[in-house]
């Protein structure tokens, strides 16, 4: 899934969160995104970060320095909106379903390991609307975890939920620092998706494999599962 980041959406983020609390007597959201501009968004674009914003907590807090108190319940409210009105942003490509169905055609164990701030249950409720969590075993957001790629916890995680070893998995990924290092670093083979971004770092790590179409990934895949066929 692709995700585009457009400054116009903050603020209409912002704007669906505040009609969600219903009340009156509101702030404009333009004062509210304006203040998050300032305060809040430059902490989303730290290179190297590896520990995960707990974002609730940041929008409780942002709310309360206009004076704006919210329940739990209030809270949710206004994250569930606040994401929906990101919607436009988050692109599924178009073979992806094709993609994983293959690969669990050739009986592998199949998750998802992603950087996302948002809260769990609204990325996991993604997944299910976009036909992902039905094609795969697993997956896990760094908001959940605290801990962003490429930090090892986030990839131990998901080799520990499959039942995998890090020398039995293939991580499959667009960067070459959060992606290709954090899982070449943990021991497993790396592919990079080129055909998704041909992305550059200068504290990343070649990978093992580059990856040009889905189908590229397949054929890697049928690859070292040869390998370890051989192997065993």
């Amino acid at each position: 899934m692709e995700f585009g980041y457009d400054e116009a959406l903050v603020e209409a983020g912002h704007r669906a969160g505040l009609e969600a609390l219903g009340r009156d007597g509101l702030p404009e959201s333009g004062a509210i995104t304006a203040h998050f501009r300032e305060q809040y968004e430059p902490l989303f674009w730290v290179p190297g970060t590896l520990e995960e914003i707990e974002y609730p907590g940041l929008v409780r807090e942002l709310l309360g320095h206009f004076g704006i108190e919210v329940s739990d319940e209030e809270l949710g409210r206004f994250l569930e909106a606040e994401h929906a009105a990101w919607e436009p942003a988050r692109t599924l490509g178009s073979t992806t379903h094709a993609l994983l169905e293959a690969l669990r055609g050739r009986e592998l164990r199949l998750g998802l390991v992603s950087n996302a701030f948002d809260p769990g249950w609204l990325l996991h409720r993604d997944l299910e609307q976009m036909g992902i969590a039905e094609r795969i075993d697993f997956a896990v957001f760094s908001s959940e975890i605290g801990k962003r790629k490429p930090h090892p916890e986030i990839f131990e995680r998901t080799l520990e939920a499959l039942g995998v070893s890090p020398e039995e998995a293939m991580f499959v990924g667009d960067r070459l620092y959060e992606d290709v290092r954090g899982a070449g670093e943990v021991g497993m083979t790396t592919v990079q998706a080129v055909w998704f971004r041909a992305d550059e770092h200068p504290e990343g790590r070649e990978p093992d494999h580059q990856a040009f179409t889905q189908m590229d990934v397949l054929n890697i895949a049928d690859r070292l599962q040869e390998g370890l066929a051989r192997r065993s």
